[in-house]
């Protein structure tokens, strides 16, 4: 057998083949030559005769390969399943009607030394699915098409934002100081500067500097990284889009958000109406808007509001296991009676309104109920998709919050944030009226594409390390 060559050079694609020759009679053959490449799925031999299918990852088309006529034909009846191959050959059709190329010469580009599982039908451990991606995205054909969407839905996504004017940036990965989110950090070091550095939690303090700097709608998708634990919806590292637009407010956000989502189901599926967890979710808008202490009401019936009193909240907090401790004031028992008592079990969409200001550091206190923010999350099938608000503009009262957050991280809260003086210097300068919000895009791919787990939309997925 030929050596394996340095380039080979196929000139069409198995998608393009099946649409081109569509209407293509049973027993024609074509004067058309095609020179395609991809891996052998499936062989067999009748005597003289081998058939294989070749799939190139646009699609798959038979190989039609007669002994009389296709070189070295012991050696093609040899290969292995998953050995890629280049093929030249002319367009035709068997007597059943099945599209193939007939192997007029053929070349070994990869040479499968593992055996592909199951005949590719799949693999049935998940763990063995995530960890071997390179074959679980040939042996299920669901998966690819998973990923596929995901990204039409971040290109989708770049387009709607850019037709509004948005521009899109990049800021630093390493942080100075953890901020933007309330969670823990990795943390690294840098050798030259003897610095230690934050890989971020959030692009929000950054973002917002550019609003200072006048760039009116601006927006980032990349990845964050927090040192938590993995689940169904969590991963340490993950996609995050973060917008902020001047001279809105937390309502304006909520309408581009609804707007972005229907936008993408329309254009991803063809509908409004997804399935998630075998239900149905209509992402039409205009989505519900309900404030927390409603929707804890609806719950448990149970009115409570900043002003109940710390015994009465503990008590109800008791009644539904809600873990507590002696420095929650009562903004942060009505976040923690909400999580584990209501979340979970809205279906939606629906937004999530007015947080209390103790759990929102950088939200912008409500024009009109007193300790609370202009702060919302749009909650879709039980899940948190996105976090937003009218973006805290007082650098004092900033100022403020950081300190309270700081004395929380000294108490050995290690999600608080801490004081970011170059933040509030930029704060100085004048940030105007300002939205913003931040949207999990893993957790938008799984809405979209119906998949119950984070790590079937993540291409590789942290994972405990592999035992032999």
């Amino acid at each position: 057998m030929a050596e394996i060559p340095y380039r080979f050079d196929p000139d069409v694609r198995v998608e393009d083949l099946i649409a081109n020759y569509a209407d293509l009679e049973p027993a024609t053959e074509t004067s058309d030559g095609a020179t395609i490449a991809g891996r052998l799925m499936l062989r067999r031999v009748q005597g003289k005769l081998a058939f294989g299918t070749l799939d190139d990852g646009s699609g798959r088309v038979q190989l039609f390969a007669p002994s009389k006529s296709t070189p070295d034909f012991d050696q093609f009846c040899d290969l292995n399943l998953g050995d890629w191959i280049g093929v030249k050959g002319v367009v035709m059709t068997t007597r059943r009607g099945e599209l193939s190329v007939r192997v007029d010469s053929w070349t070994l580009l990869a040479e499968a030394r593992r055996p592909f599982p199951d005949k590719w039908h799949g693999i049935s451990d998940t763990d063995t699915r995530y960890r071997q991606r390179y074959v679980d995205l040939w042996v299920s054909p669901e998966a690819r098409h998973i990923f596929e969407m995901r990204s039409r839905m971040m290109s989708l996504t770049r387009s709607f934002l850019e037709n509004r004017g948005a521009v899109e940036v990049e800021t630093p990965m390493f942080h100075p100081i953890p901020g933007g989110a309330n969670a823990r950090p990795f943390v690294t070091h840098h050798n030259a500067l003897d610095l230690d550095l934050y890989l971020r939690v959030a692009p929000e303090l950054y973002l917002k500097r550019l609003t200072v700097a006048g760039f009116e709608k601006v927006f980032e998708i990349g990845r964050v990284f927090r040192n938590e634990g993995v689940s169904t919806r969590h991963n340490p590292e993950f996609t995050m889009l973060e917008l902020y637009e001047a001279y809105a407010d937390y309502q304006d956000i909520m309408e581009l958000v609804e707007e972005l989502v229907e936008h993408l189901a329309t254009e991803l599926t063809g509908s409004t109406v997804l399935r998630m967890d075998d239900r149905e979710l209509d992402v039409a808008r205009p989505w519900r808007r309900a404030t927390m202490v409603d929707l804890i009401e609806e719950a448990i019936g149970v009115a409570l509001t900043l002003d109940t009193p710390l015994k009465e909240l503990r008590a109800v907090a008791a009644e539904h296991e809600v873990p507590v401790t002696d420095s929650y004031g009562p903004g942060k028992l009505i976040l923690e009676i909400y999580e584990k008592t209501t979340e979970s079990s809205l279906w939606g969409p629906v937004y999530v309104t007015d947080y209390p200001v103790e759990v929102s550091p950088l939200s912008r206190e409500h024009r009109s109920e007193t300790g609370m923010s202009e702060r919302f999350e749009a909650i879709l099938a039980g899940r948190e998709l996105c976090n937003g608000f009218s973006e805290l503009i007082d650098p004092e009262q900033q100022r403020t919050r950081f300190e309270e957050q700081a004395a929380q991280n000294a108490s050995g809260d290690d999600e608080a944030m801490l004081v970011d003086e170059d933040y509030l210097r930029a704060l100085e300068f004048g940030l105007p009226p300002t939205g913003g919000v931040g949207i999990g895009m893993d957790r938008l791919a799984m809405l979209l594409t119906g998949a119950t787990s984070i790590r079937d939309v993540v291409l590789f997925p942290t994972l405990r390390p592999e035992q032999n």
